[in-house]
């Protein structure tokens, strides 16, 4: 396959994770929770700013590579190997996704806070990892470069993703703490936060 033909994927990933998360989005606009640009109104300032840049790293930039000439300066060559695996990477992280909106049902929440109500799910994909939905982000950044034949194109999402990651990460896992106590505490002893721990 041509580099056109995996950037064209790459796009109708992104169309797709949108298509994903309507309904779990849906569902919770029928509860009242306020989601899509007025949920940021209950973020941090950082937590923002984190949120635009990550969003500019699996979005933007790379949409940007894919359209404008300007960033070809940035190419690099794959075998047409590494994109088959970036599409089977990026396609895992869709269903991650996917899965992990799904286990969560009500329990969903658009930002790191918990809200009245909320339940601690370890059951699904939460049997294994702490945050699927961050895990799934993660097999897409991975998956970017190898779609996406670009240092800048390729590569942001990574670069761009780490920090939203690290903040939000700790923010949710604190806020569970404070929330479920010692419950939270034993579900973390036997999970990994993103990658499964399969032998404790």
């Amino acid at each position: 396959m041509t580099d056109g033909t995996f950037k064209v994927l790459y796009l109708l990933g992104l169309v797709a994770g949108v298509l994903l998360r309507m309904p779990h989005f849906r569902r919770l606009r029928g509860q009242g929770v306020t989601t899509g640009v007025r949920a940021t109104e209950r973020m941090t300032p950082v937590e923002k700013l984190l949120a635009i840049l990550g969003f500019m790293g699996i979005v933007v930039i790379p949409v940007m590579y894919v359209f404008a000439l300007w960033l070809d300066f940035a190419a690099y060559r794959l075998p047409s190997w590494a994109g088959a695996v970036g599409v089977a990477t990026f396609a895992a992280g869709l269903w991650l996704q996917w899965r992990g909106r799904a286990d969560l049902g009500y329990n969903l929440t658009p930002t790191a806070v918990t809200r009245e109500g909320q339940s601690l799910v370890t059951d699904g994909a939460y049997r294994y990892i702490r945050h699927p939905i961050y895990a799934g982000h993660w097999l897409r950044a991975i998956a970017q470069p190898l779609l996406l034949h670009n240092w800048i194109g390729g590569l942001a999402g990574l670069v761009l993703l780490f920090p939203m990651y690290v903040y939000r990460v700790r923010r949710e896992e604190q806020n569970m703490l404070a929330r479920f106590g010692k419950e939270y505490r034993s579900y973390m002893d036997r999970t990994g936060r993103v990658v499964p721990v399969l032998w404790r």
